[in-house]
C-alpha cells in the first residue's frame, strides 16, 4: 500500500494511472510524471528514458503491475518507476480508489440527524427535497478533485465534520440561528456532484468548469424554493447568501461577501476542517523531526511534524 511506503523500498504493486504527462530532460531524453493511487493514497513517479512502446500503453485510468524504488525529493516520497506493465486481468477499479475512513452508517446518522434538528419549515423543506432527490451521490462523491477530501465519501466527510464544529459553535454563541447556518453547512458543496465527475478519476465537469459549484447550488435552491412558492421568503434569501458567501473572498470564488453572521461561521468552518484534512494528510507522509514539503493550497508553507 502506498501509505506504507519508505525511502529506499523496493516495490512491485498493482498501482491505479491516475494523471499521465510527458516531458524532455535538459539532455533530450524522454521521460513520463505518473501520479499513481491505491486505497490508501497517491504518489508522484516519474519513468525515466521512457520507450515509445511504454508511453503507447501508460494511460491514466490503466491498473499498471508498478515496479520501481522510493525515493524522497524535496521531502516528498516519489516512485523512480522501472517498469509498467498493464494487468490484463479484471480488477475492479473501486479497488483502487482512497474512501474514507469513517463508516457511511455514521455519516448518514450525523447528517440525517442534522437535518432532523431544522425546525423552520423552509429552511428544512429545501434541504430535505434537495437530500431526497441526490443523497447517493452526495455519500459517494468527493470534496474536491485534489487537496482536501478528495475521496470516496470525501464530501459527506467533510459536511459532517464542520457539523460538529457548528454544533459546538452554536453552544457557546445560542445567539446565532443555528437553523440557517446548519442548513447553509448541508447544502454549501452539495453543488459538487455536478462540477465533479465522481469519486474514481476525479475531474472538473464542464458544467463546473464554466459554472461551478457556487452557482450549481445558487439554482438548485431557487427551483426547490420556487416549486414551494417560497422564492421570495427571507429563509430563501439568507440561505442562498450563505451559499454565495461561503467562500469568503472575492478571489476564491464568492460573488459575494459574508453579510450575516452565520455566512461569516460558515466560512470560517468550511477553512478550518479543509486545513486540518490537508495538514493531516501531509503529516501523514512526514518523517517524524522533519518538514513537509511546501503545500501551495496552505500559502505554500512547509509544517515541522514533532516526535
Amino acid at each position: 500500500m502506498i501509505n506504507e511506503f519508505r525511502e529506499k523500498d523496493k516495490i512491485e504493486e498493482h498501482l491505479l494511472v491516475t494523471q499521465v504527462s510527458q516531458g524532455v530532460t535538459s539532455a533530450g531524453a524522454p521521460y513520463l510524471s505518473i501520479v499513481l493511487q491505491d486505497k490508501s493514497g497517491t504518489i508522484d513517479g516519474k519513468l525515466w528514458d521512457v520507450k515509445p512502446e511504454q508511453v503507447k500503453v501508460i494511460e491514466a485510468g490503466k491498473i499498471m503491475l508498478v515496479s520501481g524504488e522510493v525515493l524522497k525529493y524535496r521531502n516528498a516520497l516519489q516512485l523512480r518507476i522501472h517498469d509498467a506493465i498493464p494487468v490484463n486481468e479484471a480488477i475492479d477499479i473501486n479497488e483502487f480508489v482512497e474512501s474514507t475512513d469513517v463508516p457511511i452508517e455514521k455519516l448518514q446518522k450525523i447528517i440525517y440527524g442534522a437535518i432532523d434538528t431544522i425546525e423552520d419549515e423552509i429552511y428544512q423543506g429545501i434541504v430535505k427535497q434537495i437530500f431526497s432527490e441526490y443523497d447517493q451521490e452526495f455519500f459517494e462523491f468527493p470534496a474536491a478533485s485534489r487537496n482536501h477530501h478528495d475521496f470516496h465519501g470525501g464530501l459527506a466527510t467533510h459536511v459532517a465534520s464542520m457539523l460538529t464544529y457548528a454544533q459546538f459553535i452554536i453552544q457557546h454563541n445560542p445567539w446565532l440561528n443555528s437553523d440557517l447556518l446548519i442548513a447553509g453547512i448541508l447544502l454549501h458543496d452539495f453543488g459538487k456532484i455536478y462540477e465533479l465527475s465522481g469519486p474514481v478519476l476525479t475531474e472538473y465537469t464542464l458544467k463546473g468548469r464554466l459554472i461551478g459549484h457556487i452557482s450549481i447550488m445558487n439554482s438548485m435552491i431557487y427551483e426547490i424554493a420556487k416549486r414551494n412558492g417560497w422564492e421570495n421568503y427571507e429563509q430563501t434569501v439568507l440561505l442562498t447568501h450563505l451559499i454565495l458567501a461561503h467562500h469568503g473572498e472575492y478571489e476564491f470564488g464568492s460573488p459575494i461577501l459574508p453579510m450575516v453572521a452565520e455566512a461569516e461561521i460558515l466560512n470560517l468552518i468550511d477553512n478550518l476542517d479543509a486545513r486540518l484534512n490537508m495538514l493531516e494528510k501531509m503529516l501523514e507522509s512526514t518523517d517524524p523531526q522533519t518538514f513537509s514539503p511546501r503545500i501551495f493550497s496552505l500559502e505554500n508553507r512547509s509544517f515541522y511534524r514533532s516526535k
